[in-house]
């Protein structure tokens, strides 16, 4: 099957099941990206994760762009993005239609709030596979000391994720470009 198809239907699946939009999203996509196709590992995916949060727009399709240009180069680029948009899109459209009908019944609010327990838990186990790839890599030590550094710049001194993420890139090109740990 060409490589096109495939990344069309990997990122329309993930994206079309991907209810609550980029970050819900994320463990699927990995699914599709590392798990079921290999155009990546579990640090390449990292890397276009932590690339993707700097840059401004919605996650999803800077994954998208990223694996489908390196894939199948700008239409392979072309064809995960519409894959990625053109559902959402569409979908956005009708549910409103039919939210805004329904709102006020007790299914459709029953439903929104019964899916965030299943979202929670997606991400847990997607940072748990990202925490085990990063111990591989580096250490348990240097892991903590990062994940403790990072969440004190972000939550404590209110630094944007973007400028943590940044640092994160330069003391890794510094420490494991410098010293090769």
């Amino acid at each position: 099957m060409e490589e096109w198809l495939n990344l069309f239907i990997g990122f329309f699946v993930a994206n079309v099941l991907g209810y609550g939009g980029g970050p819900s999203s994320i463990p699927l996509v990995y699914q599709e990206v590392v798990t079921h196709y290999h155009w990546a590992d579990d640090r390449q995916f990292s890397n276009i994760l932590a690339l993707g949060n700097t840059l401004p727009g919605p996650i999803a399709t800077k994954i998208a762009a990223y694996v489908g240009y390196d894939t199948a180069g700008w239409f392979g680029l072309a064809v995960a993005i519409a894959a990625t948009v053109v559902p959402s899109a569409v979908a956005l459209i009708v549910l409103l239609k039919l939210l805004q009908k329904h709102r006020q019944s007790s299914v459709v609010k029953g439903m929104t709030l019964l899916v965030q327990p299943v979202i929670a838990v997606m991400m847990v186990v997607l940072t748990w596979q990202m925490a085990e790839g990063s111990v591989q890599s580096i250490g348990i030590w240097q892991s903590l000391g990062i994940a403790a550094v990072a969440y004190w710049a972000m939550q404590r001194r209110k630094i944007h994720p973007a400028f943590v993420i940044i640092a994160a890139f330069v003391y890794g090109g510094v420490v494991i470009g410098h010293f090769g740990i």
